[in-house]
Formats: structure tokens, sequence, C-alpha cells
């Protein structure tokens, strides 16, 4: 608990920090024609953020190989997100590079599977790099009002942290979730609407694919399964994955920013950052968790507690498309 509240505490600090050097060397986002906010707003909060999230995890130490390389890949991740946050990377090298530290992380979960390669394990690799490398981009998708990102990864966590089971490496499996979680919300306190700091590239990059790869890893050890997390960001997962399909599907230049997202309709509809992020929270709370539970007491009905979690999200994304 201490290393915890320390992680918040030095998160919080390490983000109110960078504020006050991000306007003073210009740092922030202005706003334009996509943009959800109207004045000028500092970035690349997911710098300081991660960073208290390290200090976190060294305090917490020792931890095993899998968490170790995550730890190193989102700080790769990281930095790469720096450089685009201030610089703008292209998106061909930006793919490149997310591409490799996907595959590198995927072919390290399953190393023990690959000392014995097989079509099935060489295609679990696969699977699970691709897995990686949409977590990242949809994580960056969803990062677009004010305390919608943050608050998701604290709730994920929180719940991932509650369900993991009892096991060997449960302590820690939870423990890391805790610290991700808390770091975040040591963000939160400046990132809450009306925001006085962004994620940015920084952030929203790493924190898609860190938990991705908790829910990969969680599923490979049996401390979580992968459902009970696909179930825990149903509602990121329903609308960036839908969102996508729809721009595809209409004949749209899916490649470019937009502000089409169901959350980004409905903050605009509403004229609201924070009653978003509440209903997002609340169906978090309500709806998925309850859901995520079940998924982990009785994982033979998966797939129907999985499609039940679903319906609900993608008729709802569905209806709030069709708005302006």
């Amino acid at each position: 608990m201490i290393i915890l509240l320390s992680t918040f505490v030095l998160s919080g600090l390490f983000c109110g920090l960078y504020i006050v050097f991000a306007r003073r060397w210009h740092l922030v986002d202005r706003p334009n024609e996509r943009s959800a906010h109207e004045k000028p707003t500092p970035h690349g909060g997911g710098l300081p953020l991660l960073l208290a999230f390290c200090v976190g995890c060294i305090l917490a130490a020792p931890w095993g190989l899998d968490y170790t390389w995550l730890v190193i890949m989102t700080v790769c991740l990281m930095v790469l997100g720096v450089v685009d946050d201030f610089r703008d990377l292209s998106a061909s090298l930006r793919f490149v590079l997310y591409s490799l530290i996907c595959m590198s992380t995927a072919a390290f979960l399953f190393r023990m599977s690959l000392q014995s390669p097989t079509l099935f394990v060489l295609l679990q690799v696969a699977g699970l790099a691709f897995a990686l490398l949409w977590a990242l981009n949809l994580y960056n998708f969803m990062d677009g009002i004010d305390g919608l990102a943050a608050s998701q990864c604290v709730l994920a966590c929180v719940g991932a942290a509650l369900l993991a089971k009892s096991g060997v490496d449960s302590d820690n499996y939870a423990r890391f979730c805790l610290l991700l979680g808390v770091s975040q919300m040591g963000f939160l306190v400046w990132n809450w609407a009306p925001a006085r700091l962004f994620m940015g590239d920084a952030g929203s990059i790493p924190t898609g694919f860190l938990m991705a790869g908790l829910a990969a890893y969680g599923s490979i050890s049996g401390e979580l399964s992968f459902a009970t997390w696909a179930v825990l960001l149903a509602v990121f997962i329903t609308d960036a994955s839908y969102t996508l399909a729809w721009r595809l599907f209409t004949g749209q230049a899916f490649t470019q920013a937009h502000k089409l997202h169901a959350y980004q309709r409905l903050s605009r509809h509403w004229r609201s950052h924070r009653r978003v992020v509440l209903l997002v929270m609340g169906i978090n709370v309500i709806w998925l968790y309850p859901i995520a539970w079940a998924t982990h007491q009785w994982p033979m009905n998966t797939p129907y507690l999985v499609i039940l979690a679903y319906i609900p999200l993608l008729i709802g994304v569905a209806k709030i498309v069709k708005l302006t």
C-alpha cells in the first residue's frame, strides 16, 4: 500500500512539474479543427506518468522476466511517443517500430512454446503480435477527450487486480496492475475535465500496449483470462473497432485523423467531456464488472458472457454513430 500510494503521489507530482516546464517551453497542443479542446494545453503527459510507474516498479522489485520485458518495451514506446509528440514521426516509421516491438513481445511471452515450434504456436505468436499492435493503436484512437483514457485504464487495472487468481504469481500480477492504475490516477488529477494536461502518444500508445501485454501474460500464466480483459476493456474495443469497420465499409480514408468515434460524437452532442467519462465509468462498474467476474467464476460460459457484454455496447455505438 505504501508503494502504491507513493506511486500515485509521484505521478501527480511529476505531472504537475511537467505542466510548469511544458508551458515554459511551449510544449502545448494548440486547438485545430479536429481538437476537442478550446485552448492551448500541455501534452506529452505520458512521460511523467510512466516515469512514476517505472519508479513504482523499481520500489516493488523484484519482478519476473515477463514483467521486466513489458516495462522495457513500454519505456521504448514512451520514448517513441515523446519524439512523435514533438517531432511528428512518419506513419510508416511508427508502424514498423511498433510492429517490431509487438512481434518481439509476442515471441518473448511464448518463448517456452517456441522451443518446439508448431504451426499452431506460430499462429498464436502472430495473433498476439497483431492484438498488441491493435491495442496500442486502439488506445491512441480513444484518447480524445478529457479523462477518458486514464479513467478506463484505472478501472480496468483495478478490476483485473481484484479478479486475478490465487496462484504463485498472483500477488505480483495484481501489484503490477495496480501500479499502472495508480500512476494513471495521479495523471488523472490533471487530466480530469477541464484538462490541464494531455497524455499524448507518449502515454496512450504505451498504455494500450501494456494492458494488452498484461492480458496476454495473464492468459498464458493462468492469472487472468484474455476474455476477462476483453470484457473489462469492452467499451474501448467496441467503439474503436466499430468506428474503424464503419469507415472502411463506407469507403472513408480511414488512415486520416477524425472526430467520428462514438465518444467524440456523444461529447459534442452533450457538450460535455465529463458526462461521457462518467457514463463510461458507470458502464464499467454496473455492467462490465459483473460480467468480467462471471467469466472468471464460470469460464465454461465465457463465450456467451463476452457476447452478452458486447451486444448492448454495439447497439449503443450504432445509435450514437448516427449523431452529427
